[in-house]
């Protein structure tokens, strides 16, 4: 793997909602004047951790997914003001059923966990995202409606569930003040529509149980 990789910064939250729940009112989000169409995306990824979990000790992830705009490999440190998330595009040669950890990408979280590596869990998604535009047409925000089916591959356990999430894009607000405001509009929304904050921060801790 030759190519570098790019890095952003995720401001989001996800929520928790049943299966039959409507979309909430996106339209009535602040800064919002319009909504994409409906994207539909097949997303299926493994997720990778030392046997003795020392990825998740550091509140980071490591995954390969295929589908969607960011398909690839990807490492994500949660931090207090976000998700710092590296990725790096998918090799040609690369086999989701065989794949390694490539060098780069086990060099970028060399100071918390070595190789050897394994594939503590496998998450398949079925995703329709939704684009959320100012009256400039830059984006807001991306909503994603996600039906998800997981496997704890060390237990074989498996699960389902749906969840909403939302996350700023680069015309959302930008300073602490504007965001708390955006995402309390945000849960009120999703309250209304019969949804709730997430009881889990990620669907990797969900489907492994924590």
């Amino acid at each position: 793997m030759t190519t570098e990789p790019t890095s952003s910064l995720e401001i989001e939250r996800k929520y928790d909602v049943d299966a039959a729940a409507p979309l909430p009112v996106l339209a009535a989000l602040p800064g919002v004047a319009g909504i994409g169409d409906a994207e539909i995306r097949e997303l299926d990824a493994r997720y990778f951790d030392t046997a003795d979990g020392l990825l998740a000790a550091a509140r980071t992830a490591l995954r390969r997914r295929t589908g969607g705009p960011d398909a690839g490999w990807h490492v994500k440190r949660s931090t207090p003001e976000g998700k710092h998330e590296t990725r790096w595009p998918l090799d040609e040669a690369d086999d989701l059923g065989t794949a390694a950890v490539p060098a780069a990408v086990a060099a970028e979280v060399a100071a918390v966990a070595a190789p050897p590596f394994e594939v503590i869990a496998r998450i398949r998604n079925a995703r329709v995202a939704y684009a959320l535009h100012d009256a400039a047409g830059d984006l807001v925000a991306e909503f994603v409606d996600d039906r998800v089916s997981a496997r704890d591959e060390r237990t074989g356990r498996e699960s389902s569930w749906r969840e909403w999430e939302l996350e700023l894009g680069p015309a959302g607000p930008g300073d602490p003040d504007a965001i708390t405001a955006f995402f309390a509009a945000a849960d009120e929304l999703v309250h209304a529509a019969g949804g709730r904050v997430a009881a889990s921060e990620s669907k990797l801790g969900r489907a492994l149980g924590r």
